[in-house]
């Protein structure tokens, strides 16, 4: 798995049309808000060219992209935090992922409803975050009474959760999300269990029309850099049609140029989630795969080898390390080694982004 993504939005701003664009998993889509009544799930393989050109090297393999996951709630609205509409039945659903896709809608379509009647990016923008700090408002104070409670009776470890999780309170009914909130390193753990929705990394998208960018989208490309993050700008319709009318991806990049589309939108999201999440690509080309996977940049070998098997952490003894363009280029690993570029690591070595490794364990 590469990532996963909770798709969370307005009503009626496109947000199952992306994800059937995303993940061709053909959600439910109709013109009344709603319309998402139980969360839908969808997986994608992740497009990599590196890795389409290293199979092209052992054809008799099985090509294993990895993939991302995206999670698409019922849209939210003003008083979802409170229990209005359906979105916030679902919020929970999205607490475990690593990062949060907001769709904000950038089209203009009588056809199609907007609950609040006119097209607003900053307005709507708000409207979610202001529901989705609501709801993690909630679950602190929760939390903050229920340490109160052990606090009053002389329970000296939960002092410093209770202080902790007081100075979340306070900056959350000030309107500060949890991610703008100084966390120390020995306070994180107070947060595993919680998952709060105002920590996790958040992606824009701006959901265009057929025209492509506006002055709509411009907005919200200008209101995610003031958040520090990045907004991706998707023909949501037009993309979905690609999905429908195209079975393969050859065909798919065909119809693409034919629409005067540059990249698809998978792609260009999953670049600029790989950036906030600061996740690189490795590839392994052992057995009967060729495979990618993915990590946190700054990874170590023994971490990267857990993802393929939990043992190799602990067995593991060295690894040897090409470069993706390297083994391209020359054919084979024998080549590199002849040429002195296949290199040997220990459990130090800190994976780098293209890297195609062997792990050597006891």
């Amino acid at each position: 798995m590469g990532f996963s993504c909770g798709l969370v939005g307005l009503p009626n701003v496109g947000k199952s049309t992306i994800f059937n664009a995303l993940t061709a998993a053909r959600a439910k889509v109709d013109n009344y808000p709603f319309t998402t009544i139980t969360p839908n799930v969808g997986v994608a393989p992740v497009p990599d060219p590196r890795l389409d050109e290293l199979h092209k090297l052992f054809p008799e393999k099985k090509k294993v992209p990895t993939t991302l996951e995206f999670i698409d709630i019922a849209g939210l609205v003003k008083g979802a935090s409170e229990g209005q509409g359906l979105g916030n039945q679902f919020l929970a659903e999205i607490r475990n992922v690593d990062a949060i896709v907001h769709v904000v809608r950038c089209f203009e379509d009588p056809d199609v409803v907007h609950v609040d009647g006119t097209l607003d990016p900053k307005r709507d923008i708000e409207v979610i975050e202001t529901e989705l700090l609501l709801k993690d408002l909630e679950t602190v104070e929760k939390r903050v009474k229920s340490l109160a409670s052990r606090v009053k009776v002389g329970d000296k470890a939960a002092k410093a959760e209770y202080e902790f999780f007081e100075r979340l309170r306070q900056g959350l009914a000030q309107g500060q999300h949890i991610r703008d909130i100084t966390i120390h390193d020995h306070e994180r753990p107070f947060l595993k269990d919680l998952n709060p929705l105002t920590l996790k990394p958040v992606l824009f998208v701006a959901n265009v029309g057929d025209d492509g960018e506006n002055e709509y989208s411009r907005e919200v490309q200008r209101l995610a850099a003031e958040r520090g993050t990045k907004a991706v700008v998707i023909r949501g319709r037009l993309e979905s049609e690609v999905y429908e009318a195209a079975d393969t991806d050859e065909e798919r990049r065909a119809f693409r140029r034919e629409l005067g589309l540059e990249e698809s939108g998978l792609d260009a999201l999953v670049r600029a989630g790989y950036e906030i999440l600061h996740l690189i690509t490795f590839y392994t080309i052992d057995g009967p795969e060729v495979r990618a996977w993915t990590v946190p940049k700054g990874t170590h070998a023994p971490q990267a080898g857990a993802k393929i098997h939990t043992d190799f952490a602990k067995r593991f003894v060295q690894c040897e390390v090409a470069r993706w363009d390297e083994l391209v280029k020359e054919k084979s690993l024998a080549r590199l080694r002849e040429l002195g570029h296949l290199h040997r690591h220990g459990e130090r070595y800190e994976v780098q982004d293209g890297d195609v490794i062997h792990f050597i364990v006891a």
